[in-house]
């Protein structure tokens, strides 16, 4: 945790040097008490928001869990909480068998989330290569999947439209999504549809 907020201070303080718009987060505390929107995480994550950066915020994969079931630093009302659109099933990494994994809201301040979601599950990702024979290249699954598809089509975005601030481009991905057959508590607004993002922009 405390790495993590190290990282969002050192974002907060190159932002401009680098010309960082997007941050994607695709972590996500469950099970610890007290967790809510005045824990150090959150106020560090909404500090980015506040400073003009559009935050992408994965839902979690606690869907199985009785909801509400958002993942923090995802239940903060100000970030765009990205869920997974095909979570019917998914195993992860150590063997453990998923179903309907993606986070569901509200959150406990009934806050909506999540805002939107993405594909997550099969998806072709890079690999950390932290082990013997790893490949460069794995399929991987979970809403971490389906966050970055939203922050790259966000990127796409502001590289047509770059003086858009980062509540416009929330504002825009509610107008452009495509509902889904799924609870709001599921689908938010709806699917991330490229073509209307970029074309409506």
């Amino acid at each position: 945790m405390e790495t993590m907020i190290k990282g969002i201070h050192w974002i907060l303080e190159h932002a401009a040097e680098y010309g960082i718009r997007i941050v994607n987060i695709s972590v996500g505390a469950f099970a610890i008490k007290g967790m809510n929107e005045n824990t150090h995480l959150v106020q560090a994550v909404d500090a980015l928001w506040k400073a003009g950066l559009v935050v992408c915020v994965a839902a979690g994969n606690e869907g199985g869990r009785k909801e509400p079931c958002i993942t923090t630093p995802g239940i903060l009302r100000s970030v765009i909480t990205v869920g997974s659109s095909d979570d019917e099933f998914m195993i992860d990494e150590r063997g453990k068998e998923y179903r309907h994994y993606s986070g569901k809201g509200p959150t406990d301040s009934c806050i909506c989330k999540p805002e939107i979601v993405a594909p997550g599950t099969n998806i072709i990702s890079t690999n950390a290569m932290n082990y013997k024979n790893a490949r460069p290249y794995a399929v991987k699954s979970g809403t971490s999947m389906s966050t970055p598809i939203v922050s790259g089509a966000i990127a796409l975005l502001l590289e047509k439209c770059p003086d858009m601030t980062n509540g416009e481009v929330k504002l825009h991905l509610r107008k452009t999504a495509k509902p889904l057959s799924l609870p709001f508590s599921h689908q938010g607004w709806g699917q991330i549809h490229l073509a209307s993002l970029l074309h409506d922009g």
